[in-house]
């Protein structure tokens, strides 16, 4: 049976969906879109997009009482209509606003064939919960190998194709609505040691254990490997090379995937954009990276068409395993890397520097330090001459009620990067 959505929130539905189709439409989206199929297609000298993420200052960007609809299938439309709405009027960064609506497949993944693993969460003095611990399930590597399964994965075609079809009565008219997918796989392969094990065995076992730390870095690639494979295999497959983020809020705007001629339902994990981090290992020094992640992750991204690696860890201490990783084309920058060093590793490889700003400009000052912010990102441009960059600020938990400082950060971006000649 269809959910019931009321006369009130289908009109007020109807009505965001036509505010997002009219923005949508503005001139201005047309010359992002352009903006970022250059920075993509590795050009040096195409004027770097800025991006503000939102979702983690939803206590601010999008408090309670946003919503209005009453209930959850029309509040979950709403969400995702305001969301698009809103970063354009609130904050007005590089993002170009969708001209559809999204719809991902109704997919279940069980990354380690049955086991369960606890986790425990700690909310703050709003109620937002952001501490949180997991209860590892690996207490003895050499014992408790045996715990883990094969992954195992399943798609409700029929739910997706109703939600759609929700969707599609109610503003398909106004706002196409498009099913979407991503590439699914866990390629975080060190995240799922930690989440398995804890940091500290992690780095134990590479002296203590190990033979059997390489047989769980190999089930995990094989674990991922797996659910892309059975990804493909069932056509979920979607093309991801438009107005689809790659990983944390990097656009994939591109003509160099999917491979021509590939009609839907049957791409390949080659036309596919896929991402990968290792965030973990930001304590591991490079020859155990080498010796412990790299030819895991080398197998990983292997199968895919254009990669995304990293997320906060500092990439340059691995850079000698990560730049021969099959088709790069972004690595994130965060703020413990070597600016320079990896502005002079990036050059002249048509491979991104996806900088990721300080978030305490925004999320510790109260007031943006407006010549302090712009400092910071001179000291990027000046990093990454002649380098493809775009420029992610992520991480930012509270904006103490202030949403125009996220909104006057993106306008002094824009002025240094006139002002700089990019």
């Amino acid at each position: 049976m269809a959910p019931s959505i009321s006369p009130e929130d289908r009109s007020y539905l109807r009505e965001l969906a036509a505010r997002q189709a009219a923005y949508a439409q503005l001139p201005i989206m047309a010359d992002r879109e352009r903006q970022w199929r250059a920075v993509n297609s590795g050009r040096g000298d195409a004027r770097p997009p800025v991006i503000i993420e939102s979702w983690t200052f939803d206590r601010d960007f999008m408090p309670a009482g946003t919503l209005r609809c009453e209930t959850d299938p029309a509040r979950g439309i709403e969400h995702q209509l305001l969301r698009s709405i809103r970063q354009y009027e609130l904050i007005d960064d590089d993002r170009v606003v969708p001209d559809h609506y999204r719809v991902g497949w109704h997919l279940w993944v069980d990354p380690y064939g049955g086991l369960q693993i606890g986790h425990q969460s700690v909310k703050d003095s709003q109620g937002y919960a952001t501490g949180y611990r997991w209860d590892h399930p690996i207490k003895d590597l050499r014992s408790d190998l045996r715990l883990l399964g094969p992954s195992v994965c399943s798609v409700d075609r029929d739910g997706t194709l109703a939600h759609q079809q929700l969707v599609e009565d109610l503003i398909g008219d106004i706002l196409p609505v498009r099913l979407v997918s991503g590439m699914p796989g866990n390629r975080m392969l060190t995240q799922s040691v930690v989440i398995l094990m804890g940091m500290e065995a992690f780095f134990m076992a590479m002296y203590d254990a190990p033979d059997e730390l390489h047989q769980l870095m190999g089930y995990l690639r094989d674990n991922a490997l797996r659910t892309m494979r059975w990804a493909e295999a069932e056509g979920l497959l979607i093309a991801n090379n438009g107005n689809d983020e790659s990983f944390g809020s990097s656009f994939n705007f591109t003509e160099e995937i999917p491979r021509p001629g590939r009609p839907p339902g049957q791409l390949e994990c080659r036309d596919m954009w896929g991402d990968a981090n290792s965030q973990e290992t930001v304590g591991v020094s490079p020859d155990l990276f080498h010796e412990f992640c790299a030819p895991y992750y080398r197998d990983v991204c292997e199968p895919l068409g254009l990669i995304y690696y990293g997320c906060c860890e500092p990439v340059h201490p691995f850079w000698e395993d990560l730049r021969n990783l099959p088709n790069l084309r972004k690595v994130s920058i965060s703020k413990w890397c070597d600016e320079a060093l990896m502005g002079e590793a990036l050059r002249g490889t048509g491979i991104v520097y996806s900088r990721k700003p300080d978030p305490n400009f925004l999320s510790v000052d109260r007031t943006l330090n407006e010549s302090a912010w712009a400092e910071h990102i001179r000291a990027t441009l000046r990093a990454t001459e002649g380098v493809p960059l775009e420029i992610i600020v992520r991480d930012v938990y509270t904006v103490h009620g202030d949403v125009g400082n996220a909104r006057r950060a993106v306008e002094v971006a824009h002025r240094v990067l006139d002002e700089e000649g990019r």
